[in-house]
């Protein structure tokens, strides 16, 4: 069990999402980077969608009731343990009584903290998500609060860790080959043109070409980038249409709107491109007022990042279970 005893606006628990029910109006949820939930969740042994604590306000400081597995991902940075500094994507065992601390990331917007077994909050719609618009899910659906206490569930692969923990490397380096380099602190977005692009006409030329600004009117429902604003050519008039995570939507003022974890699940402003699902962490990580440019891509692009996200995981994972089982044969 752990005790919150430090926070700020829009800590949650989050998990890979509750998907299925956007047709009676349900978001899906989940965390904004999830492959920094997977991994974690690997290293210590739970199942890859077991809850965790998403923080994107800090300072964040905790307190552990008992004995317990954990691991930091996400943002860059390190955490301290009752003031030790502890390495980043890794596993760690910390004792009752003992602190955990997160501050201010240098470049990053979001560190995820999982514990062996998961948090034990209520499931609902198959997911212990908290979606803070509906107010459910995750703890007594709203984010976290001093004095808050949470317990842990059942660590599913129970095997043995080493003292010294399992560390994988993270996304962002062992992947470099597969995502775009931030170039003078832009980061390459890759997207695919959407239905309405054809209405953008030479405004699309402008979408692609310049650099947009994540503006402070975004949160997890969506990014509103600031920039030169585009409009269609000719006034239109659309049916309401679902919505997922990743598109990229154009209202009427000009500036495009990109759906993330808690997107809304329909809307009517015309659809300019679509953010390739893998490259949606990378957007999950950046911070408001980051700098962002879009890079056409293709559907087998999509597809072959995909392939080299899914053999990262299971590289993690394979790697993993073979350090713990060693150690199982030993002991």
């Amino acid at each position: 069990m752990i005790e919150i005893i430090e926070t700020g606006s829009f800590n949650t628990v989050q998990d890979l999402g509750r998907p299925g029910y956007r047709d009676i109006g349900v978001s899906a949820s989940g965390a904004m980077d999830p492959l920094a939930v997977k991994i974690g969740n690997i290293l210590i042994g739970n199942d890859e969608g077991a809850a965790a604590i998403e923080v994107q306000t800090f300072p964040f400081k905790l307190r552990f009731e008992t004995d317990s597995v954990f691991a930091v991902t996400g943002a860059d940075g390190h955490p301290t343990l009752d003031g030790r500094e502890l390495l980043p994507w890794c596993t760690h065992v910390a004792e009752p009584g003992q602190i955990l601390e997160l501050r201010q990331p240098p470049k990053l917007a979001r560190a995820y903290i999982l514990f062996g077994g998961g948090l034990d909050v209520p499931v609902l719609m198959g997911s212990r998500s908290t979606a803070l618009r509906g107010g459910f899910g995750g703890n007594a659906g709203r984010s976290l609060a001093r004095g808050d206490r949470i317990g842990f569930g059942t660590v599913s692969d129970a095997l043995p860790l080493p003292p010294s923990g399992i560390a994988a490397v993270e996304p962002s380096v062992a992947l470099r080959d597969v995502f775009p380099a931030v170039i003078d602190g832009v980061l390459p977005i890759r997207a695919i043109v959407a239905g309405e692009h054809e209405l953008f006409a030479s405004d699309g030329d402008t979408f692609w070409g310049q650099t947009w600004r994540i503006s402070s009117s975004s949160d997890r429902t969506g990014y509103r980038l600031s920039g030169e604003p585009i409009k269609p050519s000719a006034t239109v008039e659309m049916r309401s249409y679902g919505i997922v995570p990743g598109v990229i939507q154009v209202p009427p003022g000009g500036e495009p709107i990109i759906q993330m974890s808690d997107a809304n699940t329909a809307g009517g402003y015309p659809k300019i491109a679509g953010v390739i699902e893998c490259d949606l962490w990378r957007l999950g990580q950046a911070r408001i007022g980051s700098r962002l440019r879009f890079v056409r891509s293709t559907h087998a692009e999509a597809r072959a990042v995909e392939q080299a996200v899914a053999r990262y995981v299971a590289d993690v994972r394979r790697t993993s279970q073979m350090v713990k089982r060693a150690l199982k044969a030993m002991a």
